[in-house]
């Protein structure tokens, strides 16, 4: 006769009395969680959420502008798309730069003289060898970051200007809409050898908006650009006073 063998499952989670008890004494281990599966969340397709404003900010450009017919019963989300698109834009536009761009006599009118109309193209020529050129365009470097819808380009002086001195080097050219608009020979004009970043923006500063950071092409904001160089000055001179003092003090 065969012999049958039961096991008893009691249901998921429930324990005896005895099992209870032996728990306490530390006998068995703790009583293992029951399992519990995860909630069913159903898929929502892109186009069916809700709109809003933090659904916008996920969106990229090409999204916003498809979106152009889909929010008119909604007011405000139109209103939001075309200013979070702005912002895109002017993004994009500010990080054409960024850097200081090497370029040759060949390249010059296509680099500088037809630069957008907007774009302010500062041009620094200069030579190896030459330490004045190599503090002036440390600064530059820096500015060329801090101010990127500014266009910096370097070019070695003779390839710019045939002939041109190295006792006229370095030297700083600023164009617009295709005119020279400012002409710095040498380091005197940005602080002698003791130039600072913050003084060649505030000598660059002095007539024009010539740094732009990228934040919007307005007046208004170049004005807070320029305001903001004068700041920075007045903060590295202050800074660099009491760097002084404390070191006199000791």
């Amino acid at each position: 006769m065969a012999d049958y063998h039961f096991v008893y499952k009691d249901v998921e989670g429930a324990t005896t009395q005895w099992d209870d008890i032996q728990r306490r004494l530390g006998n068995l281990p703790p009583k293992p969680e029951p399992f519990k599966p995860p909630a069913f969340v159903p898929k929502v397709d892109a186009g069916e959420q809700p709109k809003s404003k933090e659904w916008l900010d996920e969106r990229e450009p090409e999204e916003l502008e498809e979106l152009e017919d889909d929010l008119d019963d909604d007011r405000f989300l139109e209103q939001y798309r075309k200013m979070r698109l702005a912002e895109l834009r002017d993004a994009a536009k500010a990080a054409r730069f960024g850097s200081i761009q090497p370029i040759t006599g060949s390249d010059f009118v296509r680099e500088v003289s037809q630069a957008p109309s907007d774009v302010w193209v500062v041009v620094f020529l200069y030579k190896d060898g030459i330490p004045e050129c190599g503090l002036l365009q440390t600064c530059l470097e820096e500015l060329a970051t801090r101010y990127p819808a500014t266009k910096f380009v370097k070019i070695i002086s003779t390839d710019c200007i045939p002939n041109y001195p190295d006792r006229n080097v370095p030297t700083v050219l600023v164009y617009n809409n295709s005119a020279v608009k400012g002409t710095y020979v040498g380091l005197q004009k940005f602080g002698g050898r003791k130039l600072t970043p913050e003084s060649v923006a505030l000598a660059l500063c002095h007539s024009d908006p010539v740094l732009n950071d990228g934040h919007g092409g307005s007046d208004s904001s170049r004005n807070n650009v320029m305001e903001g160089v004068r700041k920075k000055f007045i903060e590295k001179v202050v800074s660099q006073h009491e760097a002084r003092e404390e070191y006199d003090s000791d």
